[in-house]
């Protein structure tokens, strides 16, 4: 009998420290997976703090490109009115060439595409108003404001309507109101392009202190 009960005895102490070493197991498992979990929502939550930095800069940098954009097309008009001036006044192309010559020279911008469509229509529609519904097809594509397009529209008021130095000089007329516009731009790139480059990177770092 004695020896039954120091049997029973042993088979409860291996019982009892078995459910301890199950339940020592079990915390162990369940703790690792909560502090895993934890790393891991950290982890995901500065993931997602990064991206929202980076589109803050981006958009940031994405406006501030826009100053400078506008600066270079202007810029690119006024080159493509030199050209024309000269094919009217030296070589007495027909415009439609012109335009066509110019739209290969800048096949790399999109002011390629207003004297294309220029172009391509000229026939069907006439010069000015070819020319008017390229700018307005195509006014998407630039970083050009109203009275910027609306300077460059002024260009088809006299092409193919007038002798040529009545052309010539509504070509220089549009160069010099560029001349302005050029200015203008610059002037305004210089004070904005810095000043929406940093808000992106400063609206960013704000959003990631409130959420942090």
């Amino acid at each position: 009998m004695k020896k039954i009960i120091k049997v029973l005895g042993g088979k409860r102490n291996s019982i009892t420290l078995c459910n301890k070493n199950v339940k020592y197991v079990l915390n162990y498992f369940f703790m690792n997976i909560f502090n895993k979990g934890d790393k891991f929502m950290v982890f995901v939550k500065y993931i997602v703090l990064f991206f929202i930095f980076f589109i803050a800069a981006w958009i940031g940098n994405l406006i501030s490109k826009k100053y400078r954009n506008r600066v270079n097309e202007l810029k690119i008009f006024k080159e493509a009115f030199n050209i024309l001036e000269s094919k009217i006044k030296f070589t007495y192309e027909p415009l439609g060439e012109i335009f066509e010559e110019i739209s290969n020279l800048y096949s790399k911008n999109s002011i390629k595409y207003i004297f294309i469509s220029a172009k391509e229509n000229m026939n069907n529609l006439g010069v000015k108003k070819s020319w008017d519904d390229a700018i307005n097809s195509n006014s998407q594509r630039l970083c050009l404001n109203n009275e910027d397009l609306n300077i460059i529209k002024s260009l088809g008021n006299m092409l193919g309507k007038t002798d040529v130095d009545g052309q010539l000089n509504e070509i220089k007329l549009s160069i010099n109101f560029l001349d302005t516009q050029i200015a203008i731009a610059e002037e305004e790139c210089k004070k904005n392009e810095k000043m929406y480059r940093t808000l992106g990177t400063i609206f960013g770092l704000a959003i990631i202190i409130i959420l942090i």
